[in-house]
C-alpha cells in the first residue's frame, strides 16, 4: 500500500477521479431545470407511463334538485412519473375524477374533468380533458308498467299465454323535465322461447321509450320487478287414420289396419283446435306388405300443434287365400257287407283340393295334413251315389273343398 501511494501514477490517477466526481456534483446542484429541482422529483428511479382505461366520473352538484347530461361514465388517463410510485398507484386504480358544477346554474356548460391529489411526483393527463354538460331541473314521475313478449313465435307449440302480473305494476322513473316529458312507453320484456307451462315470479329489468320506440337513459325505481304469466296447454283426443296406397298381392286381402292407439291427444292453441278433428299416419304401401304384423308410423302433425308421440304402432292383418292340393279323404260309415269302388277304379277314395283362407299367419304354412277330409256312407245301399265331401281345418280357418262330391259304387 505505501507502495502505490509513493507511486505518482498512482496518486494522479485518484486526484483525477475526485475533481470528476466534486464536477458532477456541483453541475447537479446549480443546474436549473433539474430533476432535482423538480418538485415532483423522487429519486430512485427513471420516469415510466401507464394506461388507464375507463376510469369513473363523479359529478359534484346537489343531485336532489338536478340532473346532468353529457358527463362521461368513464375515461381514459395516461399516468406519468416514477416507476416505483406509478406500478402501484396504476395497479390500484384509484382515481378521484369529477366534475364540479357546485357554482353552474341550469343550461349548458363546458367543464373540465378534475382529478384529486395524486401521490408525488405522478402526473395525469385525462381523455377527454373538456366535456360539454347540460344541467336541467330533476323530475320524478310514476308509470304503470306494461308488459312485451319476444320469441313469441317460439313459443312451445299447444302453448297458449294467459293474463300477466306484474310486480310492483308501477315504477318511479326520474330524470331531467325534457326527457320526462319525452316517455312514452314503459314496460318489461319477457322472453317466451320454448315456454310450455306458466312463468311463476320471473325478474326481469324495467325499460323506458320515447314516442319513436328509443330507449331512453333514466333512473328507475325498482330498476327490476317480478313477472308471472299464465300459460296453458289446451288439447283435445281426436282419432288415427291410417291411409293406404297400391294393392295387396293376388290371394291376399286386407283382414284389417288398426293403430295400437285409435286416439291421440293433440295439443293446440284454442284456436287452432277447432281445425284439428284427426291424425293420419304416414301412408301404408299395401304392395309391399307380406304378411300380418306390426309397422311403426310417423305421424302427420299441423304445424301449430304437438303430440307426445312421433310414432304409432299400426297392425296390419292380411287374409290369405290358397288352394292345399291333394288332400286325404277318408271313408266314414261304410255299410257291413259292402265294398267301396271310385272312378278310378280302386277302393280308395281320390285326394282332393281344397281352398282355405285366414289370417296370412295361420294360412302360409297350411299343410294338406293339416286338413281333414271324409265322406259319409252311412245308410247308403249297393249301387251307385254322388256322396258330398266334408272337409275341417284348424279353428279360424275357412276350408272349401273344391270337388264337392265324390262318385262311388257300393257293391
Amino acid at each position: 500500500m505505501d507502495k502505490w501511494f509513493g507511486s505518482k501514477w498512482f496518486v494522479s490517477a485518484v486526484s483525477l477521479a475526485i475533481a470528476i466526481i466534486l464536477y458532477l456534483f456541483v453541475v447537479n446542484i446549480e443546474s436549473p431545470g433539474t430533476k432535482q429541482n423538480d418538485p415532483n422529483f423522487t429519486p430512485g428511479g427513471s420516469d415510466e407511463t401507464e394506461q388507464l382505461k375507463d376510469i369513473p366520473v363523479n359529478i359534484k352538484i346537489d343531485k336532489e334538485k338536478y340532473v346532468v347530461t353529457g358527463v362521461p361514465k368513464t375515461v381514459d388517463v395516461s399516468l406519468e412519473g416514477n416507476a416505483s410510485v406509478l406500478r402501484p398507484t396504476a395497479i390500484q386504480k384509484k382515481l378521484d375524477l369529477y366534475v364540479d358544477l357546485t357554482d353552474l346554474d341550469e343550461g349548458a356548460h363546458s367543464v373540465e374533468i378534475e382529478h384529486g391529489s395524486l401521490p408525488k411526483g405522478l402526473k395525469a393527463y385525462i381523455e377527454p380533458k373538456n366535456v360539454d354538460v347540460t344541467i336541467e331541473k330533476r323530475a320524478t314521475e310514476s308509470y304503470h308498467v306494461n308488459v312485451d313478449y319476444i320469441n313469441k313465435d317460439k313459443l312451445a307449440k299447444g302453448a297458449e299465454l294467459g293474463e300477466a302480473t306484474i310486480e310492483p305494476s308501477t315504477v318511479s322513473v326520474t330524470s331531467s323535465e325534457s326527457v320526462i316529458n319525452q316517455i312514452a312507453l314503459v314496460k318489461v320484456l319477457v322472453d317466451v322461447k320454448d315456454v310450455e307451462k306458466s312463468i311463476n315470479k320471473r325478474e326481469v329489468p324495467v325499460n323506458v321509450y320515447d314516442v319513436q320506440g328509443n330507449k331512453l337513459d333514466v333512473q328507475i325505481e325498482p330498476e327490476n320487478v317480478m313477472v308471472s304469466v299464465d300459460v296453458s296447454n289446451p288439447s283435445k283426443e281426436v282419432a288415427v287414420k291410417v291411409p293406404t296406397k297400391g294393392k295387396v298381392p293376388d290371394n291376399y286381402e286386407v283382414e284389417s289396419i288398426k293403430p295400437d292407439k285409435e286416439k291421440l291427444t293433440v295439443f293446440a292453441s284454442n284456436e287452432n283446435l277447432k281445425d284439428i278433428d284427426e291424425l293420419k299416419t304416414e301412408e301404408v304401401d299395401l304392395s309391399k306388405i307380406k304378411e300380418s304384423g306390426k309397422v311403426d308410423l310417423s305421424i302427420d302433425v299441423p304445424e301449430e300443434a304437438e303430440v307426445k308421440e312421433e310414432k304409432v304402432p299400426v297392425t296390419v292383418e292380411l287374409k290369405q287365400k290358397k288352394t292345399i292340393k291333394d288332400t286325404q279323404v277318408d271313408v266314414e260309415n261304410l255299410p257291413e257287407g259292402l265294398t267301396t269302388t271310385f272312378s278310378d277304379g280302386t277302393n280308395d277314395p281320390p285326394k282332393i283340393d281344397v281352398e282355405v283362407e285366414g289370417d296370412e299367419s295361420d294360412v302360409k304354412d297350411l299343410k294338406a295334413t293339416d286338413l281333414t277330409a271324409s265322406i259319409d256312407l252311412k245308410g247308403l245301399e249297393a249301387g251307385t251315389h254322388d256322396v258330398p265331401v266334408k272337409v275341417s281345418g284348424p279353428e279360424g280357418i275357412k276350408v272349401k273343398a273344391l270337388n264337392k262330391n265324390i262318385t262311388v259304387e257300393l257293391s
